[in-house]
């Protein structure tokens, strides 16, 4: 019993540093002054946006092998639900936004919108989506754990990356230093995972077998 404290008390924690660092930016999204008189799509479609952006921060921790925040099979089951969270919001986002200004979102969708920070959000979309597909189609491949483990992670780089890009040139709702913040936190939880499956994690089991 003695020995399980200080694990259960670094958990506790890491949730609680992660829960700040993820809902603070949302809840000075939604309090900014530029939110009053913003249509009811505008701001459904704009904190979707937000709500994911913060999502992106969780979702590689909830695997994390330290601090650990959930047991294994826990994060096994809240990062895939994690993820399906965060396309839904996605869509939320995309849709929103199209039925409040179908115009400009297909000019985004087609990269002709003279705003930079579109094209960062397009390929973050489509990088999104196709994760989705060869998470939904991966036994249908055949892919091993290796070529999974290594498409996924490019490709969680590439939407976490692009998605940073596309918020931090935004000057919108968000409060600047809580969205460079959750930035940062997305793109280094996001690295940190990156290297804990694919070197960190090996390694120990190549460890382990060697002393087996």
């Amino acid at each position: 019993m003695k020995g399980g404290r200080p694990g259960r008390t670094l958990r506790i924690a890491a949730w609680i540093v992660v829960l700040v660092l993820a809902v603070v930016p949302v809840i000075f999204a939604a309090a900014s002054p530029l939110q009053r008189g913003r249509e009811f799509l505008w701001f459904v479609g704009g904190m979707a946006g937000v709500v994911a952006l913060s999502l992106l921060f969780v979702q590689p921790l909830l695997k994390a092998a330290a601090p650990p925040l959930l047991a294994p099979r826990d994060g096994v089951r809240w990062h895939r639900l994690g993820g399906m969270a965060i396309v839904g919001l996605v869509a939320l986002h995309v849709g929103a936004l199209y039925a409040y200004s179908p115009d400009d979102i297909t000019d985004a969708l087609l990269l002709t919108a003279p705003t930079p920070f579109s094209v960062y959000g397009v390929i973050s979309l489509w990088c999104l989506v196709l994760t989705a597909v060869l998470a939904a189609t991966r036994r249908a491949l055949n892919f091993d754990q290796q070529l999974w483990s290594i498409l996924h992670s490019v490709l969680a780089v590439a939407v976490v990356g692009a998605g940073a890009v596309h918020a931090i040139q935004i000057e919108g709702a968000m409060e600047d230093m809580s969205k460079i913040a959750i930035c940062i936190a997305a793109l280094t939880a996001t690295t940190g995972a990156v290297i804990e499956v694919n070197v960190l994690r090996p390694l120990r089991l190549r460890q382990r077998s060697r002393r087996a």
